[in-house]
């Protein structure tokens, strides 16, 4: 099978871990006689030094002319003092309107042999499996007006928070239908309490929820859901909820795992490419150092293996190498204080690698 990818390096550690999934990649395609054809473009700060733009055209038609997309990470205080709208963050938020990434998805689950980094109790984290799933494409990081108006102590800033009712059933439709797949429960994340906007929410999914009467589901307020998070993560199978609410969940519940290193993400849309991605950021304090923890960037191809490319053996032998390379105790500086233990970035793919030929020993 032939697949074209389009890498998007990024900022900071991006390109590293980009590295990192392409020697992967390579691997699978040499043990189950695929062939993945890369294609570079840049994003974000790197695209501003260069073009101007956080969002290059070249980029995006390359994109869009691609069957999946791979991004490192993108920002970094380098580009911090210009206007919002020329900010590297602004080249991912085009990306994801460009292709119509509207379902962003972000399990979460831990691995029995980093217990021990989790800042939270082993029996609370004992057996967690949940997946947020976060509405990418709407709500108060793409309303209008978004604007600044007035002067001196009068100076006032507006931000809009907008949702229609189709953004709504569409990504709700997709949890009930995850939900379907898993453990048939759904927790809708909102402040109907507050805001009109859920009050939307909540109503759509009550809608929706007629048409899927094997799922068992509930409304969840988004302040109780931060606390449950911590206090009792094993109560949830999916989360949905929209744009802001499910980028602050999710990073709480990285932490669930012991680091932001571990989490993959995937933002799909509805017939285009996909794009994944480590949900860690750029990470500017240890780039170029070689240190940076590149497995959630190689889960995030496990998510590529399932979803694009529909390669569920392919995806469940790099799961398990990822798996079984930390059984063995392989870990990189953000996963241990122990300093006789930690690999650099390059050493742990090695390891990868070498434990994804014992798993496809058999191919």
């Amino acid at each position: 099978m032939k697949k074209r990818i389009a890498i998007l390096p990024g900022d900071g550690i991006g390109p590293e871990v980009c590295e990192s999934a392409t020697k992967v990649l390579n691997e699978i395609a040499r043990l189950y006689k695929h062939e993945f054809e890369f294609v570079y473009g840049d994003l974000g700060g790197v695209a501003i030094d260069k073009t101007g733009s956080p969002l290059p055209e070249e980029t995006l038609s390359i994109c869009k002319q691609s069957d999946a997309v791979l991004l490192g990470a993108v920002g970094g205080p380098k580009w911090e003092t210009l206007p919002g709208h020329q900010r590297p963050e602004q080249g991912l938020l085009g990306l994801r309107k460009q292709l119509e990434l509207f379902a962003n998805l972000r399990p979460v689950t831990i691995y029995d042999s980093l217990a021990e980094a989790s800042p939270l109790k082993n029996e609370i984290i004992e057996g967690v499996d949940l997946l947020i799933l976060r509405e990418l494409t709407g709500g108060i990081y793409f309303g209008e007006p978004r604007e600044r108006r007035g002067e001196g102590a009068q100076e006032t800033a507006i931000d809009t928070l907008v949702y229609s009712r189709s953004e709504i059933e569409r990504i709700v439709r997709k949890g009930f239908e995850f939900a379907k797949e898993r453990r048939g429960q759904l927790t809708s994340v909102d402040k109907a309490n507050v805001l009109e906007s859920s009050r939307l929410w909540r109503e759509t999914v009550d809608e929706v929820a007629k048409d899927y009467p094997e799922v068992t589901y509930s409304h969840m307020l988004v302040d109780n859901a931060a606390m449950q998070l911590i206090r009792n993560p094993r109560q949830f199978d999916v989360m949905v909820t929209e744009n802001m609410f499910g980028d602050i969940l999710s990073d709480e519940a990285s932490m669930i795992t012991g680091s932001l290193g571990m989490l993959p993400s995937a933002s799909m849309s509805q017939d285009g490419p996909g794009l994944f991605e480590p949900i860690h950021g750029s990470a500017p304090d240890i780039a170029g150092k070689g240190i940076a923890n590149p497995l959630a960037t190689l889960s995030s191809l496990t998510m590529m293996l399932t979803f694009a490319f529909q390669m569920p053996d392919e995806a469940n032998a790099l799961q398990e190498a990822i798996h079984d390379v930390l059984e063995k105790g392989y870990r990189t500086a953000d996963l241990t204080n122990d300093q006789s233990k930690v690999l650099s970035t390059v050493e742990m793919t090695d390891r990868v690698i070498e434990a994804l030929g014992e798993k496809a020993v058999n191919v």
